[in-house]
């Protein structure tokens, strides 16, 4: 007879932990970077004569919504990536063979979160900076991409991590409409 659920030991899952708590320095690294790369995509976004001369489509929120709105999303991700990042870490009774795999799911999740940090930025350079709408459109497809391989990859560890980001996807999606919206009241001119 089993006793109670808080006497039995949790059942190993192939060397996963998933009821420990996640340490503040876990978080306060993701937040860090977080900071940074918002920084830095701030930093890239130009909404100089360029941007304001746009026809825009009538569904992009005002300028100002985007700053809160990424503030959110900004925390959101930096929550899931510490949670997923600690989850995916091997159990202390892991045999050598778990905590390999559970160390290559490590790297595998803080290398898709540099990716995708890396699109997220490299879509304002190509929106704002190099001003190729054309351009920002088929990288957002990239960004897309690599927020839903996040979703499956901490859905493995940790299904809040995953749900955490899913207000990125969606956002991401929406951005993506107003990104082709922008393109298409505003053609590029021949040679761009």
């Amino acid at each position: 007879m089993a006793g109670p659920p808080e006497a039995r030991p949790e059942p190993a899952q192939a060397g996963l932990v998933r009821a420990s708590r996640v340490p503040r320095r876990a978080y306060a690294v993701a937040a860090a970077i977080a900071v940074l790369v918002a920084g830095i995509g701030g930093l890239a976004t130009d909404l100089g004569p360029w941007y304001r001369g746009l026809l825009q489509p009538a569904w992009k929120p005002p300028d100002i919504v985007f700053g809160p709105v990424w503030t959110l999303l900004y925390t959101l991700t930096a929550w899931a990536g510490a949670r997923a990042w600690w989850h995916a870490r091997p159990t202390v009774q892991a045999d050598e063979a778990a905590a390999d795999a559970g160390r290559r799911r490590q790297r595998r999740l803080l290398f898709g979160f540099l990716l995708n940090a890396l699109l997220n930025v490299l879509w304002s350079v190509l929106f704002f900076k190099a001003q190729r709408p054309d351009w920002a459109l088929v990288e957002i497809v990239l960004l897309t991409a690599s927020v839903l391989w996040l979703i499956s990859a901490c859905t493995e560890v940790d299904r809040l991590a995953a749900r955490l980001l899913l207000p990125y996807l969606a956002w991401v999606l929406f951005a993506a409409t107003v990104n082709a919206g922008v393109l298409w009241l505003n053609p590029l001119s021949p040679g761009a």
